[in-house]
């Protein structure tokens, strides 16, 4: 796992959504980061951090890669991740919509 700072992060996730138009997929995680690389232990009770950082991963076949964004930083960060996902959600599949029949009345 590779951790790149955000704008490098969002240049290389536009490169791997560009690979994956073939076929594979992309898989994106993101999740509450308080900044510890170890588990904390169980018997010590550790003061709760102030502010949380958001960490981003993306992943595609084998390569990896991920970011963490400070609160100040979420804001901007997430309106170019969105616009990033805009541009390069279109290859989606419509799913067909099954309709269900009323059951006849008795």
């Amino acid at each position: 796992m590779v951790l790149l700072e955000n704008e490098v992060f969002l240049t290389q996730l536009t490169k791997i959504f560009q690979r994956a138009r073939g076929g594979s997929s992309v898989v994106l995680t993101m999740k509450r980061y308080d900044g510890r690389t170890k588990p904390k232990p169980k018997e010590k009770k550790l003061p709760e951090p102030s502010e949380y950082m958001c960490l981003i991963r993306a992943t595609c076949k084998k390569q990896k890669i991920s970011t963490v964004v400070p609160p100040k930083d979420v804001n901007k960060f997430q309106q170019a991740y969105c616009s990033l996902l805009k541009g390069n959600l279109d290859g989606l599949k419509k799913l067909k919509k099954v309709k269900i029949k009323a059951k006849a009345t008795q």
